[in-house]
């Protein structure tokens, strides 16, 4: 399965130079949040793969006009194409604004899906905005990580975590690609496609 991972910055390649061959053979797109609704609005219209998505601290917005089109997987399991995707959006916490969240506040947001979870017998995506913590992450506090993803990972080995927030333009030198205890770990800032 071919997956579109897309994060922090509309692609210029996508939006401005838009052309349906690219999606051809794409599968599934997830957004790890802070992109303009109206940009995944656009893309659930002229493409054919679902969209699964969680805000990022930026999506202030999507409170009151979330992406049309597309399936919000916050605090949520879906599942799309088959594949099992727990959503987690949101950042560290650093000036109270919306989708921002202490460790011990992510970490009972994490608790909640517990049962569905187990209902499903695992999951396969961990899909959020934030990395997790000491992977990938930043050591500012807007950019620290969340512990509760080293949990989930630890207890239920998902194929692939993907997430944003950490721009690799900003010169944190952090790889596209990590691992931890067999769980791909991706940052899908812009945009990046992978195979699953």
């Amino acid at each position: 399965m071919k997956i579109l991972i897309l994060a922090d910055v509309e692609s210029i390649y996508i939006w401005d130079f838009f052309n349906p061959d690219y999606f051809k053979d794409i599968d599934l797109i997830l957004s790890c949040g802070d992109l303009q609704a109206n940009y995944l609005s656009f893309l659930a219209t002229l493409t054919h793969p679902p969209i699964v998505y969680v805000p990022g601290n930026h999506d202030k917005k999507y409170l009151t006009e979330p992406p049309e089109g597309c399936i919000c997987a916050d605090d949520r399991l879906v599942v799309v194409n088959g594949l099992r995707i727990v959503g987690l959006g949101g950042s560290m916490m650093y000036n109270k604004g919306p989708y921002q969240y202490t460790q011990a506040q992510m970490k009972q947001r994490a608790a909640m899906l517990r049962l569905p979870i187990a209902m499903h017998k695992g999951f396969d995506i961990l899909l959020t905005h934030a990395p997790a913590y000491g992977i990938g992450d930043g050591e500012d506090l807007p950019h620290v990580g969340f512990k509760a993803f080293n949990d989930l990972i630890h207890r239920y080995h998902p194929k692939l975590m993907a997430h944003g927030h950490v721009h690799l333009n900003y010169g944190f030198k952090i790889p596209r690609e990590q691992e931890l205890e067999g769980t791909r770990i991706v940052n899908g800032f812009e945009r990046y496609i992978i195979e699953i």
